[in-house]
């Protein structure tokens, strides 16, 4: 499993458009990519319900989990995305 965390520092964190747009390219990969908020709650991150239910705030620690062919891939691309989240 490959592993990689990040702090959100979108004003409005990760809401509905940002979102969406994380699940869109987290169903791109063949591997099983999940998502861990800071109290270690871990949800599948192709469900925009799911991700949106963990709350993500500016300034929340979010790591997320990749197992598969394309989980360092997968990794990269997903926390480069909530890394540079922008309204």
């Amino acid at each position: 499993m490959v592993s990689r965390t990040v702090e959100i520092k979108n004003e409005t964190g990760l809401h509905t458009r940002p979102g969406n747009e994380f699940v869109t390219m987290a169903k791109t990969f063949d591997s099983k990519v999940e998502v861990e908020n800071e109290a270690g709650k871990v949800v599948k991150a192709t469900s925009l319900l799911k991700v949106l239910s963990l709350g993500i705030k500016k300034g929340a620690k979010i790591t997320v989990h990749a197992e598969g062919s394309d989980a360092d891939e997968a990794v990269e691309k997903l926390a480069t995305l909530l890394a540079n989240l922008r309204d």
